[in-house]
């Protein structure tokens, strides 16, 4: 008879074979009784719903949304072939989200079919499906199909959503726009639909973001065939929609339209920029000082047990992992030397930025340096393998509690030049520290150091102002993490900008009472 660890083993075999696709999400049938109770007792498999499973892992915890998001679209795909075939489709909003790559995971998705009895279905963490039924389904020339869901191709999307999706998602309605590449497939669905009123809305956003000959053909070939279109702006209640660019990759232009629409609101909410420091030895003194107290607070928000006591024995070289074998089994340990490692980078770029090189060049070049060296005494230890500071990330990531998804690992190399090129041609030192904090957490284009990156890139950005190094307590995590999810899900900065202006003014005062 087979000892427990063999039949373990035997189930998690079973399911390994079904992942080697990257599958996460399975139909109870798929595997047998013994392996699917098997593997749910010992958390590898969890239910979604009665007859669905998803493949999760036993360090888990019970309020870990990461497994659920990271299959979410999967299930719905999945749960909607299942039962509908491919009679179904999604909303022309959600299609043009999609397509739009926001990553936010929706609240509730509605899902139109003729086969569909207005069932509302409940799922994990508040989620929820709803299946409409409509009469007909879409004419096959206005689908598309993304990443295994039915949805609007975009130029029937934008033909069909209301208004009041360019005013709820500025954003995401910008990203679609600078996508058109011809506008015909807009204005044949205009046309053969007697669109007028949509006709000067989709004209006026048009014109709105830049692209004034697309909205003039629209008009002038509109009232051509006798339509009387009267052009309007659906973006009229949006103060902050800047001029697009087009012919770029989504995430490019993404980046682009959330910096413009952001750095004002930074602006008007920062404490003015002192300039650079009259006094450099002091400045680099006061950023010297404040080492242990940042390593210890920025250590321990990303959830490491790291003591001041720990943090000054690094520092003194009392660390010694070829020697102690404790130290070299520490996570703890090896998460505050790759700090102390990093920091001194940092504290040399912070100097150079004083010295008057360009923060957002600069930073370009060296933030791999902070990376290798945030993660080389795990390597060298032996904990992570090298491939680990080979550079971004290859693989799709979650965040632990957040409705925000990073973009897609193929996305993340676009987008971390699209930030440079913004950061660089910034000239608000507070716009680069703030937007530069959050869109790094928004790619997060590194396996891990996100978090600590992102505050090492702010502080080398409030340097290039005057600003003194700021720290972020692990008392204030919770509103920290709070605003940066309302940045990246709700696209609105204000309350991460407001909480970091409070924690720069604390700092400048700190920096100037030790002056005295």
């Amino acid at each position: 008879m087979a000892a427990p660890n063999e039949k373990l083993a035997n189930s998690l075999g079973v399911l390994q074979e079904l992942q080697s696709g990257g599958q996460r999400i399975f139909k109870s049938s798929e595997f047998s009784r013994a392996h699917r109770e098997r593997l749910l007792q010992h958390g590898f498999l969890r239910d979604v719903i009665k007859g669905w499973l998803m493949s999760t892992g036993p360090q888990a915890l019970p309020g870990d949304t990461t497994p659920w998001y990271a299959s979410f679209w999967e299930f719905c795909a999945r749960y909607c072939h299942d039962r509908f075939g491919n009679n179904w489709f999604l909303s022309p909003e959600q299609s043009l989200l999609l397509h739009a790559e926001a990553t936010a995971i929706p609240p509730q998705v509605i899902v139109n079919s003729p086969k569909g009895t207005n069932n509302y279905l409940q799922l994990l963490f508040g989620i929820s499906l709803y299946d409409l039924k409509v009469k007909e389904m879409p004419a096959p020339e206005d689908m598309a199909e993304k990443n295994g869901l039915r949805v609007y191709a975009p130029d029937a999307a934008l033909v069909k959503v209301p208004e009041g999706f360019f005013r709820r998602t500025p954003i995401e309605a910008q990203v679609v726009l600078a996508a058109v590449r011809d506008v015909s497939g807009i204005l044949g669905r205009l046309l053969d639909g007697g669109h007028s009123a949509v006709a000067g809305r989709i004209a006026g956003a048009f014109r709105r973001v830049g692209r004034t000959g697309f909205a003039d053909e629209i008009v002038k070939t509109m009232k051509s065939a006798d339509y009387d279109v009267r052009e309007s702006d659906p973006f009229a209640e949006q103060p902050y929609v800047p001029a697009i660019i087009t012919g770029v990759p989504p995430i490019v232009a993404r980046l682009n339209a959330i910096w413009e629409s952001q750095r004002t609101p930074v602006m008007e909410i920062f404490p003015k920029a002192p300039r650079l420091p009259a006094d450099k030895s002091s400045y680099m003194k006061f950023v010297e000082d404040i080492y242990q107290s940042d390593a210890y607070h920025s250590l321990s928000i990303e959830g490491y047990s790291v003591t001041p006591e720990l943090i000054d024995r690094v520092r003194q070289g009392g660390w010694t992992p070829e020697i102690d074998e404790k130290d070299r089994q520490s996570r703890d340990a090896l998460a505050a030397r790759g700090y102390w490692q990093a920091f001194q980078k940092v504290k040399d770029s912070v100097a150079a930025i004083l010295d008057g090189t360009p923060p957002g060049a600069l930073v370009h070049e060296q933030h791999r340096d902070w990376y290798r060296e945030l993660f080389g005494p795990s390597v060298a230890a032996g904990i992570l393998k090298p491939s680990a500071l080979a550079g971004y990330r290859n693989h799709s990531v979650y965040l632990r509690g957040s409705w925000h998804a990073p973009p897609r690992a193929e996305a993340v190399p676009e987008g971390m030049d699209a930030l440079f090129d913004l950061l660089e041609k910034e000239t608000e030192p507070t716009v680069r520290a703030v937007l530069g904090h959050w869109l790094i957490g928004y790619v997060h284009p590194y396996p891990d150091g996100n978090g600590r990156i992102a505050r090492f890139l702010m502080n080398a950005m409030l340097a290039s102002g005057g600003y003194a190094w700021t720290v972020v307590p692990v008392e204030d995590r919770d509103r920290y993490l709070a605003g940066l999810e309302r940045a990246s899900v709700d696209m609105d900065v204000r309350p991460f900008a407001g909480f970091l202006a409070e924690r720069v003014q604390w700092s400048m005062e700190k920096a100037a009472e030790d002056a005295r």
